[in-house]
């Protein structure tokens, strides 16, 4: 079954079944502490976890298309995950 889906695909889908499983996780332990402040803690952390996933699952792709996009397209695909990245940053 594995040996259908394309390598880069797979380490993408796997990484965002990863990231979902944490946020999941994450919600739960925020029931279980049932305190405000220990889950903006826990809430603190994922905002760790996102950007990382964005940035490697892009990594990831760009890596899997690198032979079929010419540089110029990775580098405005690379700039705009760092608008990204820029535009959710909290101050």
């Amino acid at each position: 079954m594995w040996q259908v889906f394309e390598k880069a695909v797979l380490g993408m889908a796997l990484l965002r079944i990863m990231s979902g499983s944490i946020e999941v996780f994450a919600a739960l332990m925020m029931l279980k502490v049932n305190q405000v402040e220990k889950a903006m803690m826990i809430n603190g952390s994922l905002a760790l976890v996102g950007p990382l996933v964005l940035i490697l699952t892009t990594s990831i792709g760009l890596v899997g298309i690198a032979d079929k996009v010419s540089f110029t397209k990775i580098m405005w695909i690379l700039l705009g995950v760092a608008f990204i990245l820029i535009g959710v940053k909290s101050r």
